[in-house]
Formats: structure tokens, sequence, C-alpha cells
């Protein structure tokens, strides 16, 4: 292990001397910030600013309104007007994000209040302005002069709760998502960027293991270190190196996010279904770096890779395949089977447990057990592919080949 230790330094230390994976390693948040200052710029900065309203008001209603902004949080600056419907042309013309409102005696009789609004205005304001709905109808009521019991039949009024037949369970089984669904996101989007970065990250041991091959220097390599401990050493340090590179994007993009995003993103990470998608991630890349790291060990050259390595590489991205069926039915054959296939499990698991509210612990523990064997399985087999592969020159290997050192 000690060796295995001394080959991951130098690979972390040979990385971050490199000026592409240094130019990578801060490229990547700096163009999402980029994209992200862009649409602030060019999409969102009407609906940020304060919406003002402007109430002119005959029903003594103005208070009422205030109360209601307040309530809702509504983004509203509020101020009364004597202007009259007819003096509003110029008004509005020269105006932005900017909205008229007329409380009168027709207005509450009729049931439709005037509202003029500038051309530019918040596109949330439609949707807003019916909060007043309410108390413009209390007053209507009012003024009927109903009993007591036939104001509390009108006022109750009725609700219709809707049941799809999906969202009928049978006991014990999962259900979907029905509270804030952030809280799950967070922490499902957080896993996700985990293991996409140190996945790709884990497919630069391929490309390690077939440039010492062209360079030659493979056999310098292992006259101090063993085949085992170099091929431990490279995941080790490609999985280090990964970590890195989600550090420095998290360490730029969660505050961005955080500015923009009105919820305690930071509180929805710390908990414990952060660790367990983390540990799913973890395990993702230790399965598909040790695919990697025997692979490479069979290719002469990174120019010359067959079709059999190049099917090897799209391994980690056939569980986006599967991203609609899983996304919409989380709790469907397709997902289930897929959770315990070791290939799309890793990423079909973080899929379904983001999106479900009571999670399935018999299914993830036996997928967990069937993704460790297999990890376990893999990397021996790995082992035996890069002791021989590493030291054949001028070819690729054959998956015949491949077999037969796997058999020996």
């Amino acid at each position: 292990m000690r060796n295995s230790m001394k080959v991951a330094k130098w690979e972390i230390k040979r990385n971050l001397k490199n000026k592409s994976f240094i130019i990578g390693l801060f490229l990547t948040p700096i163009l999402i910030l980029g994209f992200g200052f862009l649409g602030s710029l060019f999409g969102g900065s009407d609906d940020d600013a304060a919406t003002n309203v402007f109430i002119n008001d005959e029903l003594g209603i103005y208070d009422l309104v205030e109360e209601i902004s307040e309530q809702f949080e509504l983004d509203w600056t509020i101020n009364l007007t004597d202007l009259t419907e007819d003096e509003l042309q110029e008004e509005l013309e020269n105006s932005e994000n900017t909205a008229y409102i007329f409380f009168n005696a027709d207005a509450l009789e009729n049931g439709v209040i005037p509202v003029y609004t500038s051309e530019d205005i918040s596109s949330d304001f439609s949707t807003n302005v019916q909060l007043l709905t309410g108390p413009i109808q209390q007053m209507r009521i009012a003024q009927l002069d109903l009993t007591e019991e036939e104001l509390n039949i009108i006022t109750n009024g009725i609700v219709f709760e809707e049941t799809s037949a999906d969202d009928y369970q049978v006991s014990g089984e999962e259900s979907v998502i029905t509270e804030n669904p952030m809280e799950k996101l967070v922490p499902g989007i957080f896993a996700g960027i985990i293991l996409f970065a140190i996945v790709v990250t884990g497919m630069m041991i391929f490309q390690s293991a077939s440039q010492e091959k062209k360079d030659k220097i493979a056999e310098i390599i292992l006259s101090s270190v063993t085949p085992g401990d170099l091929m431990q050493g490279k995941i080790i340090g490609y999985f280090v190196l990964g970590i890195i590179q989600v550090a420095v994007l998290l360490l730029f993009v969660v505050p961005f996010a955080a500015t923009k995003i009105d919820e305690p993103i930071i509180e929805y990470l710390l908990v414990p279904e952060t660790l367990l998608l983390v540990v799913i991630a973890i395990l993702g890349y230790l399965l598909f770096s040790s695919i990697f790291v025997g692979i490479g060990a069979t290719m002469a050259d990174m120019s010359t890779s067959g079709n059999f390595q190049g099917m090897v590489m799209m391994l980690p991205f056939l569980s986006f395949v599967l991203a609609g069926p899983v996304l919409g039915d989380p709790s469907g054959i397709v997902a289930k089977v897929a959770s315990y296939i070791p290939f799309t499990s890793p990423g079909v698991l973080i899929m379904r447990l983001t999106i479900l509210d009571e999670w399935p612990w018999i299914e993830i523990i036996i997928a967990l057990v069937i993704l460790v064997i297999s990890i376990l399985l893999l990397m021996k087999l790995a082992g035996k592919i890069f002791k021989v592969g590493i030291l054949m020159y001028g070819k690729n290997a054959t998956p015949g080949e491949i077999w037969k050192w796997i058999r020996s």
C-alpha cells in the first residue's frame, strides 16, 4: 500500500504541474459562472426590479393591499395616486415595470377591477395581482346583507383535491416527492456532480496507462513497484484529482447559486442522505476506474484505439440513456432493473433517490452489495489485464487476447 500511495502522489503532482489540467480545472467553473451572468444580464433584469404599483383607492382598501403584499412577500412598491383612467396613457408610456389599479364603486359592483400596466411589466405581476381577489370578494359579499350562516357557507368556498391513479400506492412502496423538491434535488445534484467529475477524471487513467506504454517508461516504473501497486496508485491518484476538481467547481458555483436561488442550499446539503449519495458516486468511480486502467494498459496508442476500447469509454454514460424512463417512473421496472446492473447502478440510483420521497432501502442495499462485489471482481480482473498489457507494445490487444489473460 505504501508503494501505491507513492504512485498516487506522483500522479497528483504530475497533473497539478500540467498546464492543460490547471486550465481545465478553472475553466469549467468560469464558463458556468459566465453563462450564469449572461443569463442575468439578458434574461432577468426586469423581473428582478420591484414593480411600482399605484392605487386609486375609493374603497379604503389600500392598507389591506399593503398587508397582502407583505404577507406573500410581493416585490411591489405601493403608492396612492389621484390620476384617473383617462390620464394614464402618457404616464404609462414614460414608465417601466409599473401598474395602476383602480378600486371604485363601479368595480366593486361589476366585479371587474381595471388594471393598467406598462409594456415591460414583470412576468409575475399578472399572477400576483390575483391575490387581491379574496378581499374584494369579501367586500362584495358584505354588501348583500346575508345571515351569518349563509355568509359562512359562501366564504368557506370549495376546494378540489385532485389525486391521479399514479398517486395510489400500496403500503410500503415508494412515493414521489410531495414536499419542497429542493430538499432532495440539492443532495442529488451534488452527488451527480461528484460522480460526473471524478469519472471524467478517471478517464485520464485510460490515457495515462496508454501514454506510459507509448513513451516506453512502463518498465522503469515497474522496476520499483509491482503492477498491482501501480494500478492501485493510479486509481487513488486520479480519485484525488477528481475531488480537487469538484472542490474547485463547488467553490465557485455554490455561492453563485445561493445568490440566485432563494433556498438554504448549504442546509439541504448537510443531511445524512447526502453521505449515502456521495458513497454511491465514489463506488461508481471505483467501478469505472478499474475498467479504464485495465483497458488503458492494453492500448499501444490512444490515437489507434479500436471499437472495443471506444465502447468501454461509453460505459459511464449508459445511465443517461435510461434517464427518461427512470425519471418518469422511479419505481418502475426499468429503474429497478437498472439499479442492479453495475454499469448503470451508480447513475440510476442517484437519479432515483433524488426524486423519491421514501427510499426503497431493500433495493438500495441489494444494489450496493452487487456494486461492491462487482468492484472487487473487476479490480481483480483489471489487475490481471494490467499486469500483462502494460508490457505489451506495438498493437492494441484484442478482446480474445484480453480473455486469455483473464483466464490465465
